[in-house]
């Protein structure tokens, strides 16, 4: 299960807003929470669990009560919505410093086994809502003249996975989109005279996690998990934890010349 952070570490990222889609569980609970941890408030993106969502802001609070959490519940794959949620966290935080585009959904079958809905459902959310949400967050960012986007692939992007045509197509796409968001938020900045020797920057990049422990691994067979783990050279699998660690590094002010770049959280898997 994932390990929770004990409280505040640092001040990396005091005074920042941040927004994490798929906020409240799995991987996008460890963000949320080490983000907090660093010092930033942390808007919560989720789907449709209103109880779970509540009672892990309730947690959060707790955890860090000098912090602000919020709820903003919405599909991503919808374009209104998606952006939406965006100018609702300008709204009520009045600003947006960081996006992490963590929301994803799987729809798993052999290609041919796979309906039309199921292709299109994944491509929706993975890669259309990322494009959504990071849309409306760069508009905002670009007029503040700062700001960073997180986008969450997956190891799978990078290698295939069978019975994960649609899954891996869309998180292959995350990375040229990312790519392309990060010269273009560059080349605004520069036309718009932004840029400078002590600018913080815009940034964009992507981590790529591996296997990670969390909830939906509950329910993979041992004999299934242990196949996984040979082909791992660490031999184990990911905490939430390092994945989340990675981020709040890329979101940092001293991580301004990062940009544009997929950082792979696997323990080696693809080399």
């Amino acid at each position: 299960m994932p390990q929770q952070a004990a409280g505040p570490k640092g001040s990396k990222l005091a005074g920042r807003v941040a927004l994490v889609t798929g906020g409240t569980r799995g991987i996008g609970a460890a963000i949320s929470r080490s983000l907090a941890a660093q010092g930033a408030d942390v808007a919560l993106g989720y789907g449709r669990d209103r109880e779970r969502a509540r009672q892990f802001r309730d947690e959060l609070q707790a955890q860090f009560p000098g912090a602000t959490f919020t709820l903003h519940q919405g599909n991503v794959g919808v374009s209104t919505e998606a952006r939406e949620t965006v100018a609702g966290v300008v709204e009520e935080h009045g600003k947006l410093d960081i996006l992490v585009n963590n929301a994803g959904i799987t729809r798993d079958r052999t290609v041919l086994k796979m309906e039309d809905c199921d292709w299109d459902d994944v491509l929706q959310v993975n890669l259309s809502g990322t494009f959504y949400m990071a849309q409306a967050g760069l508009k905002h960012m670009l007029e503040r003249g700062t700001g960073r986007i997180i986008n969450v692939s997956s190891i799978i992007g990078e290698m295939g996975n069978i019975g994960q045509a649609n899954y891996a197509a869309s998180k292959s796409g995350l990375f040229g989109l990312t790519k392309t968001l990060a010269r273009e938020a560059m080349f605004h900045l520069d036309r718009a005279g932004k840029l400078n020797d002590d600018s913080i920057g815009l940034t964009v990049n992507t981590v790529t996690p591996g296997y990670v422990n969390t909830e939906m691994v509950e329910a993979v067979p041992e004999k299934v998990l242990e196949k996984i783990k040979g082909r791992i050279p660490m031999a184990r699998l990911a905490n939430p934890d390092e994945i989340a660690r990675v981020v709040h590094f890329l979101c940092a002010d001293k991580s301004s010349y990062i940009t544009g770049q997929i950082w792979g959280v696997n323990g080696g898997m693809d080399m």
